[in-house]
């Protein structure tokens, strides 16, 4: 960015709206340490590509789970040679696990632990199915169907199907069905505690509940994953990122009934790169701070994405109560094609059955950046930032916004947001310098100048 260019622009802003020359170098430092964290995408993850079962490294060993007694009929239940198959890949140097293709194996839920020899190669080209009968499923796998844990160095590769039959556990949750008890589900694919993972090529379907979890892990690559469930599917997060580091998504595409891609607690340095999410509900950091917890995300980055259909666009969700932190963040070159809520900042969120208490405390939300943001809205509101009246959004810039609704004005609605746009921002975000507590700004969409809005609005707690 232009160093001279953004003091004469700031100097601007010092004489139409009366800002401190500090304030200017302020804003000049936020812009500053927006910029200047990356992730390299090509050096993150210390793992290799075999295209084949050889390699410079040497031959492979091959593991085939058919040698096991996998029958890969879809109704034979191949647990067990998939675990035998398995202790004998992680214990053996250069070793590939294979579920070969044209063949469809019903798998239990299993736990695949490490650590493993060297260079392990998990190369998915069949169809790995769930059972689909919630009241069979093993209640100490409650929350898991296929977890891989304690993994070094190991590469996922493949043509692959992971199918986590979920439709009659979406059909029993409390979201599909009031009178339904709550109770969790399984996650379809889980990686945990595991360093250095690659993961490419691979269909993950139908998760039981979330479909891909990356949790307390460090140095993950996701490329070229697809993961599909239905929209009305309840709580089917697509790739779902946890206590994690020095993760990065690219080329995937994720259509599911819940977030695309959401970040929580204990993560930093993530970044997706062309992705490509609907249905769902958007790419989300959060929900952090529930039951007044703790949390803390830092440097997330999003780099070319398009979100189509969406009931969200880009998303940060708090709740009431939370302490802890979300910062540096950058939103970049996203097309929002009819989403709902395109840009969405909620420190009041509330995805419970009764009203939550209004609360002081909260999680802070700092150094936030949307740049190069464009295409279409459902809704009136195309950017809102419902913050905390106590903990306050801060440093929220805004750069060559660009939202439409096809038959209406849109809206920026701001409560206790603070930061500031420079080049294109539309609908205007005035509101984020305003020092009016509860604020919207409305623009018409053939002249593109601010109109008056003579209400004042409530926030609305409310999950999309």
């Amino acid at each position: 960015m232009d160093k001279l260019f953004m003091v004469s622009f700031l100097g601007m802003l010092m004489a139409v709206y009366g800002v401190s020359g500090n304030m200017v170098y302020a804003n000049i430092g936020v812009l500053n340490e927006l910029e200047s964290f990356d992730i390299e995408e090509d050096n993150e993850v210390n793992v290799f590509d075999i295209p084949s079962w050889t390699s410079e490294r040497g031959c492979k060993v091959l593991v085939n789970v058919d040698s096991f007694g996998a029958v890969g009929d879809g109704i034979s239940d191949d647990t067990q040679a998939f675990q035998k198959a398995w202790d004998i890949a992680c214990s053996t140097t250069q070793s590939v696990f294979l579920v070969p293709q044209g063949r469809q194996y019903l798998v239990n839920a299993t736990k695949f632990q490490g650590p493993c020899k060297d260079n392990l190669v998990i190369q998915i080209d069949g169809t790995i199915v769930a059972p689909d009968e919630p009241n069979d499923w093993d209640p100490k796998f409650s929350r898991a169907w296929l977890d891989f844990s304690k993994l070094n160095g190991v590469l996922f590769q493949g043509h692959g199907v992971i199918d986590g039959s979920g439709s009659k556990w979406w059909a029993s949750s409390c979201k599909k069905n009031k009178t339904n008890p709550c109770r969790g589900a399984p996650t379809a694919l889980t990686i945990d505690k595991s360093s250095a993972v690659k993961v490419k090529g691979l269909k993950i379907r139908n998760g039981q509940q979330m479909n891909f979890v990356i949790s307390q892990c460090d140095s993950v690559r996701v490329n070229a994953v697809q993961v599909s469930a239905p929209g009305d599917s309840p709580n089917t997060d697509g790739i779902h990122i946890t206590s994690s580091t020095n993760v990065v998504l690219q080329d995937c595409k994720i259509g599911t009934g819940d977030d695309c891609i959401s970040i929580v607690n204990g993560t930093s340095n993530i970044k997706m790169k062309r992705i490509f999410c609907g249905p769902g509900h958007g790419i989300s950091i959060g929900s952090l701070g529930k039951d007044n917890s703790t949390a803390i995300v830092t440097k997330v980055v999003v780099d070319t994405a398009i979100l189509r259909e969406t009931a969200n666009g880009l998303r940060i969700k708090t709740w009431q109560g939370g302490s802890g932190y979300v910062r540096g963040v950058r939103f970049q070159n996203v097309r929002m094609e009819n989403v709902s809520n395109p840009i969405i900042i909620d420190q009041f969120y509330c995805d419970s059955p009764k009203s939550c208490q209004n609360l002081t405390s909260a999680v802070e939300i700092n150094q936030v950046m949307y740049r190069n943001i464009s295409g279409t809205t459902k809704s009136a509101k195309a950017m809102k930032f419902a913050c905390s009246d106590t903990v306050p959004c801060s440093n929220i810039v805004l750069t060559n916004v660009n939202l439409e609704k096809k038959d209406g004005t849109v809206e920026t609605y701001c409560n206790s947001a603070q930061g500031f746009g420079y080049g294109i921002v539309h609908p205007s975000a005035e509101c984020l310098n305003s020092h009016d507590k509860d604020c919207m700004v409305i623009t018409d969409p053939a002249s593109k100048v601010e109109l008056a809005d003579p209400s004042r609005e409530e926030i609305v707690h409310t999950e999309l």
